[in-house]
């Protein structure tokens, strides 16, 4: 982990969906509740300003969270957030409590590199897509990357990038790619302009149609 996140909390007593509803309206408080390991489930509360701004920052998503609740604090990770459908408002949070030494499942999010520099941008005209936001990982808590890198600069028209193309940290496995290779998951490729032919010999972009066309049509002008 490259940053210390923490959040603060409260115990929630007042259980229910008149109660959550009057605490997010009123009192602008986010309901939530940690789970896992050896201890029951526990009902929070989070002040829901400082909720959103922690959740402005990306690593808030995948890494460790240090939770503190009345004096104590408990390692977690945000599990799952839901948001009401058409309004900009948290409606909870469910977080899971964590053990330094069992392995844990999180979608870490990728950050696509080079880009601009892409060789199937810069020298064949293509358009970088991606296949995928987050790749999902299982390792130890104190392995979670905050982000993968994928490398774009030398990926050329037509090629894909997969899973398997991608070099994890130490300690750090792909969850899909561990069921086998039928799982090799597409992340990214490289396609060709709209209305371009490509060669499939060398994967270049055959313009030289477009303009034997156009030579055609200018002769049967002339002769007309």
């Amino acid at each position: 982990m490259s940053q210390k996140l923490t959040l603060d909390a409260e115990l929630r007593d007042d259980l229910g969906k008149s109660a959550s509803r009057r605490r997010r309206r009123l009192d602008k408080l986010v309901p939530a509740i940690i789970y896992g390991g050896k201890k029951d489930p526990q009902p929070l509360t989070l002040i829901e300003k400082d909720f959103e701004k922690a959740l402005q920052n990306e690593a808030f998503f995948s890494q460790v969270i240090e939770i503190k609740v009345d004096g104590d604090s408990e390692k977690a990770v945000l599990k799952d957030l839901q948001r009401h459908p058409a309004k900009n408002l948290i409606m909870h949070a469910d977080f899971l409590r964590i053990d330094d030494k069992v392995q844990v499942k999180m979608n870490v999010p990728i950050h696509f590199i080079n880009e601009e520099q892409c060789y199937g941008v810069k020298m064949e005209g293509g358009l970088v897509q991606h296949q995928a936001t987050d790749i999902e990982v299982q390792c130890l808590p104190g392995d979670i990357p905050e982000y993968i890198s994928v490398d774009m600069e030398n990926v050329k028209i037509g090629e894909i990038v997969h899973l398997s193309d991608i070099t994890l940290p130490e300690g750090v496995v792909s969850v899909a790619l561990a069921l086998g290779e039928d799982y090799d998951l597409a992340v990214a490729s490289v396609i060709a302009p709209k209305g371009a032919a490509i060669d499939e010999d060398d994967g270049e972009i055959d313009e030289a149609s477009d303009s034997t066309a156009e030579e055609g049509t200018e002769e049967e002008e002339k002769e007309d």
